[in-house]
């Protein structure tokens, strides 16, 4: 008899928790509007460098202390490597890859993409610190894997 109790025990428990992390969930991409970030336009990964903006790659200003930074990954880097803006930017990453799937993920902020090729992927951070912020590859892509990074630069 105790045996069902504990069994009707748990699985209350689990349920409890399972509606708490549903509400969690919703109310983080509600309320703080957090989403994953996704596709913005599918792009030929063969003339990726023949295909405004990403034939020219590299930091755009926009507006007053806004930026995009327009980047490609490929084996094994970042195109460009290193991006220097003035704190307090606001900066939209826009990336694609012209040959495997990258990651790339902004170290210490919300920025994290998949790289993948013939897609568009985009994600937006506000810079206020100044520092240098790393950017990884977080996807295996081959032997070279461990030495694709680059760096934004906050002055």
């Amino acid at each position: 008899m105790k045996v069902h109790t504990y069994e009707k025990g748990f699985l209350a428990v689990g349920g409890v928790l399972l509606v708490a992390c549903l509400f969690a969930l919703l109310y983080a991409s509600v309320a703080h509007g957090i989403r994953l970030p996704g596709r913005v336009a599918t792009i030929d990964p063969a003339r990726v460098y023949q295909t405004p903006p990403f034939d020219k790659p590299g930091l755009r200003q926009v507006g007053p202390r806004e930026y995009v930074a327009v980047m490609v990954g490929q084996a094994w880097a970042f195109n460009p490597a290193e991006i220097r803006v003035p704190r307090g930017s606001t900066v939209t990453f826009r990336a694609t890859s012209i040959d495997v799937l990258h990651g790339m993920n902004v170290e210490g902020t919300r920025v994290n993409l998949m790289l993948i090729p013939g897609q568009i992927g985009e994600s937006t951070q506000r810079f206020d610190e100044p520092g240098e912020f790393l950017i990884i590859c977080h996807e295996y892509c081959g032997i070279g894997h461990h030495t694709m990074a680059g760096k934004v630069i906050v002055e």
